[in-house]
């Protein structure tokens, strides 16, 4: 379990700080060709996600590593399950129904690494 935990983890960190640096850095014609959606939502709003997933992915890291309130890498997990949820809502509003393939799946992902948090940590 320890083992499946970091794989998922370290493997939802990475896209979570690349998307989420993304969100952060770039501002809405750099993040359209990747994002449409970036147009229907507004920038502060997109800037917001971003951070919650660089601080999501942040979390299922720093406090298994730490050995400091490990409870957190739940918390991250939860978080960033709920983003993928708005993200679902979000393309199915707008009509986008195959766009929720990788929503899905880095959905499956957080609730698996909430599940060995619980299990693990």
């Amino acid at each position: 379990m320890h083992v499946a935990y970091w794989i998922v983890a370290a493997l939802l960190a990475l896209f979570y700080i690349y998307a989420g640096g993304k969100k952060l850095l770039q501002d809405q014609e750099q993040l359209r060709p990747m994002m449409g959606w970036v147009d229907s939502v507004p920038m502060p709003l997109v800037k917001l996600i971003g951070a919650l997933e660089v601080l999501g992915a942040l979390g299922l890291l720093l406090p298994p590593l730490t050995g400091i309130a490990a409870w957190l890498a739940v918390a991250a997990a939860v978080g960033l399950a709920l983003v993928q949820i708005g993200g679902m809502a979000l393309h199915l509003s707008r009509g986008e129904v195959r766009d929720t393939g990788l929503n899905i799946v880095l959905l499956v992902l957080a609730v698996v690494s909430v599940w060995l948090g619980t299990v693990w940590l």
